[in-house]
């Protein structure tokens, strides 16, 4: 084929994206550069990201998914916001306890207690799940726990966890653990390449759950020499609320992948008792003396709930499997809600027109905003193109913070300093649009109370973004940061 025949084979794809993508003028604009800078390649990288693969998928929101309303001591904010996201959620408004972990040493330690104490069911569903010293620990309580006669299922992602060792995944089986992979590496590879499950999900007896930003892996505990200091925001849940959770594993499970993997021996699940043998704490056998003082540390029954506080809470899961942008159409419900102030902290800023026009109206309105965002983010070309926002933020009157110890990864949202979403999405297009994603709206002044706080100790480590230091920049790096923006909906 001519350059010539080339030309028009791209323009008629162009066409085709433009069409498609009318009611998305920016959407159709970031398709049609991408597709001027790799003629037909682009038009096919467009077809993988813009047309989900179909997999049986339960539809969790429904518009007859009416809640009952927030008791009147909350503001009006608050309960409209509960009232227009309740055909969002997956079962409306409940009622628990939570309690708030903003360190992977914390997350761990309570976790770790929670699984030994687990008596009938388990379910673990990581985006990342590393066979480090952390992984090796948790692995080794739910294979113990398995040949208690506990019911254990497994899921992990394909490419988040795609080091995860086959050897593992054939001890777990073989102790009886079911275990399954939501697009697993495998041919065409399309899957893996665009669509990720990224939720984090732990639910024990069905009465306790783990959901929040931080996955299985040493880098997590802060302790890890060659990444730093992690600060992360993760969450425990006791009450009706896990059933949410649970309800959404069991989707996610359905689509999953039964690992291939044969069993090596099948002396495992044939010795399995059916009683239930309460655990001892696991051997620190392997772990350095460090790490295992700070995980030993203060581990409690799951019975202690002095440090959880009573709220009431909404699930919401979003996934590349329904048109509706569940999570971006309740944080933009947030935002326009908001009378005192808006919080946020993220790893990941590359919004969507939507949100930018939520946070300046908001400031219009006398709302204070805050952003919080990472000043070292990985990968590399998400942060050249999070900073082409900034300056229309801050001449709007938004305050952009940048976080200089080492790993920002917590993903908060505080509104009002009464109500908050706390998850694994980020405030980007994949975690819109192509992620499968978990995220608690939680209605509580105490919540509310104890995330600002944290967010304060947190802009302690950071510094205030100014328009100068956008001004300064030189112009081969605005070329570098416009270009990272066109690829916006791939990041």
């Amino acid at each position: 084929m001519g350059f010539i025949g080339l030309y028009a084979l791209n323009t008629i794809f162009m066409l085709i994206v433009a069409i498609r993508e009318v009611r998305r003028p920016e959407k159709a604009l970031n398709w049609l550069a991408i597709g001027l800078i790799f003629p037909v390649l682009g038009y096919v990288i467009y077809l993988i990201i813009a047309n989900p693969i179909h997999f049986r998928k339960e539809r969790l929101t429904s518009p007859n998914n009416v809640s009952d309303p927030l008791p009147d001591s909350f503001s009006p904010a608050s309960s409209i916001i509960a009232q227009s996201v309740s055909q969002l959620t997956v079962h409306g408004l409940r009622s628990g306890r939570v309690q708030l972990l903003t360190n992977g040493i914390e997350t761990y330690d309570k976790l770790i207690a929670s699984l030994q104490n687990a008596q009938s069911t388990v379910e673990v569903e990581y985006y990342t799940y590393r066979d480090d010293q952390i992984g090796k620990r948790i692995t080794d309580i739910l294979i113990e726990r398995a040949e208690a006669g506990v019911k254990i299922r497994f899921i992990r992602d394909g490419w988040g966890s795609k080091q995860f060792p086959k050897h593992v995944i054939s001890r777990m089986i073989d102790a009886g653990i079911e275990c399954r992979t939501i697009f697993p590496l495998s041919f065409p590879w399309i899957p893996t390449l665009t669509y990720r499950d990224h939720c984090k999900i732990v639910v024990i007896d069905g009465i306790e759950a783990f959901t929040g930003g931080i996955n299985v892996g040493d880098e997590y505990t802060g302790l890890k020499p060659d990444v730093g200091f992690w600060r992360d925001t993760h969450m425990r849940l006791v009450g009706e609320v896990a059933n949410d959770l649970r309800t959404i594993f069991d989707v996610h499970w359905n689509i999953a992948s039964k690992e291939k993997i044969p069993q090596k021996t099948k002396q495992g699940i044939r010795n399995r008792s059916k009683q239930i043998i309460p655990t001892a704490k696991v051997s620190l056998s392997g772990w350095s003396e460090e790490w295992g003082a700070e995980l030993d540390a203060g581990v409690d029954p799951v019975s202690g709930t002095e440090s959880l506080h009573y709220a009431y809470m909404q699930t919401l899961e979003s996934n590349p499997g329904i048109p509706t942008e569940v999570i971006r159409q309740a944080f933009f419900i947030c935002l326009t809600q908001a009378t005192k102030s808006i919080d946020i902290t993220t790893p990941y800023f590359v919004p969507e027109s939507d949100i930018i026009m939520a946070l300046k109206a908001a400031v219009a309105r006398g709302v204070r905003v805050r952003l919080l965002v990472p000043r070292h983010v990985t990968p590399k070309i998400v942060g050249p193109a999070s900073r082409t926002y900034y300056g229309e933020l801050i001449e709007t009157g938004v305050q952009i913070y940048m976080y200089e110890k080492d790993i920002l990864h917590a993903k908060v949202m505080i509104i009002d300093e009464e109500m908050a979403g706390v998850g694994s999405a980020n405030y980007d297009m994949r975690s819109f649009r192509l992620n499968f994603e978990v995220i608690e709206l939680l209605y509580s002044a105490d919540v509310g109370r104890e995330l600002t706080e944290q967010f304060e100790r947190d802009l302690l480590d950071s510094v205030p973004l100014q328009m100068e230091e956008l001004i300064q920049r030189s112009y081969p790096q605005r070329i570098i940061e416009q270009t990272a923006r066109l690829f916006s909906p791939l990041l």
